[in-house]
This record gives structure tokens, C-alpha cells and sequence, in this order.
């Protein structure tokens, strides 16, 4: 055995470990290497977003297959075929949909979603509605487009707040809002202070208050009855009356304007007044020489003689 040199052994055993090597990627991608019975079904893409031979087939989070291959047609750059191998005790409805999703580390999968059973199913070596979940990284690449509109913006503000905080008056006025703080803190203390001192003179306040609404309750109450005696007056009556006395003093006043009669006369005849005047004054005359003379006028002497 000549030919079974040391070359022949370093060639089988670098033969051997490629082949080991080759069957061990595709185990490590989840390829069975030993179970052929499984079904063939096929997906169309746009994008397949880096999905790759070996990518795992997932249903509900558990792996029930994987992508044996990818059919790349450059004649029709928008289709992309993807063979998927698929445990053959799975059975897919119709209307089932395969979305191809990535995560934060980059690993892509194909996710099945199973429509409804009642609908049939798909035979194998059919084809399956294929969708593109760019996953959380294809709603960042969404936002990229406002965040691009709004950098100027915040750039803008950031400009201004800058701005603001090199501003020198900042600090004095934060000083003064130390103050101010310093002083709210007294005054609070002190309407503190005061409410203590209100509500220690509360019961004595609303004592009195009782007391003022008591009083006003009655004065009230007087004022109700005042009202009730003037709606049982009859004022219609009084009215009347009053218009007819009225009546009667303007007469009386144009009687007194006239000078027919004897209070007539008396305002308006000075003669009549003179006349008067002239007796009252005889009449005094009179009166002080009685006063003065009383035995001119009465005698009681039986014998005596008239005094003169």
C-alpha cells in the first residue's frame, strides 16, 4: 500500500473537513441534514432585506422550517423567490402571509402567518404571499426624514438658549429669585401667623355674627309686618279723603282772597284794621285807668261821696 502515502492522509482528512465543515454551517443554520420529507413552498419578494439560505421559518415564535435557498431572476429585479423548507405536518391555510423581520442585531427571520383553516389550504410547491417588516429599524428609517426637518429647528433654539445662558443679567436674576423666594418664605410665615390669630378670634366673630343676624332677622321681621299693615290700609279711601280736604283748603283760600265777608274784609280793609287797632287801644286805655282808678268805676261806700 504504497499509494497510502502521508499526502493521501493530509488530502482525505482536509477532504473530510470540508465536508464536515460544509454540512455544519448549513446544521448551524438550521438545515435538517437527515429529514427530506419535509415540503417545498415558495415566496415572492421585492426586498428580501438580507435574508439568507439557512434563515429560520417561524409560526407563533417556534421554528417550523427554514430557507433552503434564494432564486435571484435578473431579467425581473423586482421578484425574488424564496424556497422554504417546511415540516410537512404543518399545514398552511389559505391566505397565509410570510413577512420577512429583522431585529436590533441584524438576524433576519421569516415569520408565518396563518390565515384561517376553514379557507383550505395551500398544496406544497405553492406559493405564499411574501411581505417585507422592516421591524423597529424601519420605523427609525420613517422618522429620519422629520428628524432632518427638525435639526435646523433645534439647531435654531439651541442658538437661543446659548444666547440666553451667556447672557450676564441670568445670574443677577437668579440671584434675585433667591430673594424673592426668601422673601415669599417671611410672607408666608406671617399670613401663617395671621391665620392662626384669625381663627383663634373666629369663634368670638361668629359670635357676634349670630347675634347681628338675629337682629336683622327681627328688623326684618317688623319690616314684614310694616308691609303687611300697609297693604291692608285702604289707601284709595285715604287718597280720596286727602283730594276732598284739599278741595276744602283751596275753597277756604279763595274765600280769604275775596272781600266779601267778614274774613275777607278783615285781610283786605285797612279801615276795618285801623278801626280795630283804634278800639284795642281805647280798650287799654281803658283797662289801665281801671287798674289805676278802680273807684271811679265801683263804689262800695255806703256813705261816702263819689271820688272824682
Amino acid at each position: 500500500m504504497k499509494w497510502f502515502t502521508k499526502e493521501v492522509k493530509i488530502a482525505l482528512v482536509a477532504i473530510i473537513g470540508l465536508v464536515v465543515l460544509y454540512f455544519g454551517l448549513d446544521f448551524l443554520k438550521g438545515v435538517d441534514l437527515f429529514d427530506t420529507g419535509n415540503n417545498i413552498y415558495y415566496a415572492k419578494f421585492k426586498d428580501i432585506s438580507g435574508l439568507a439560505k439557512g434563515s429560520p421559518v417561524l409560526t407563533d415564535g417556534f421554528q417550523v422550517g427554514s430557507v433552503r435557498g434564494i432564486d435571484f431572476d435578473y431579467d425581473k429585479r423586482d421578484e425574488i423567490t424564496a424556497i422554504m423548507e417546511i415540516d410537512n405536518e404543518l399545514k398552511i391555510p389559505v391566505g397565509s402571509v410570510v413577512e420577512i423581520k429583522s431585529d436590533l442585531l441584524g438576524n433576519v427571520h421569516v415569520d408565518l402567518i396563518r390565515g384561517n383553516d376553514s379557507d383550505g389550504f395551500i398544496e406544497p410547491e405553492g406559493i405564499i404571499l411574501g411581505t417585507l417588516d422592516a421591524g423597529l429599524m424601519g420605523k427609525v428609517k420613517e422618522f429620519v426624514p422629520v428628524v432632518e426637518k427638525l435639526l435646523p429647528k433645534i439647531d435654531s433654539i439651541l442658538t437661543s438658549v446659548n444666547y440666553i445662558l451667556a447672557d450676564p443679567a441670568l445670574p443677577n436674576t437668579l440671584h434675585h429669585a433667591e430673594q424673592v423666594t426668601h422673601d415669599l418664605t417671611a410672607t408666608t410665615k406671617s399670613i401663617n401667623s395671621l391665620m392662626s390669630d384669625i381663627n383663634k378670634e373666629m369663634p368670638g366673630l361668629m359670635g357676634k355674627a349670630d347675634g347681628v343676624l338675629t337682629q336683622a332677622g327681627t328688623v326684618m321681621n317688623n319690616t314684614t309686618t310694616l308691609t303687611d299693615n300697609l297693604a291692608k290700609l285702604d289707601l284709595e279711601t285715604t287718597l280720596a279723603e286727602l283730594t276732598k280736604t284739599l278741595d276744602n283748603l283751596k275753597t277756604f283760600s279763595a274765600a280769604l282772597n275775596q272781600k266779601e265777608g267778614t274774613l275777607g274784609l278783615l285781610m283786605h280793609d285797612k279801615t276795618l284794621y285801623q278801626n280795630l287797632n283804634t278800639t284795642m287801644m281805647h280798650a287799654d286805655s281803658l283797662l289801665v285807668n281801671l287798674r289805676e282808678h278802680p273807684k271811679r268805676y265801683v263804689h262800695f261806700s255806703v256813705f261816702g261821696k263819689k271820688d272824682k
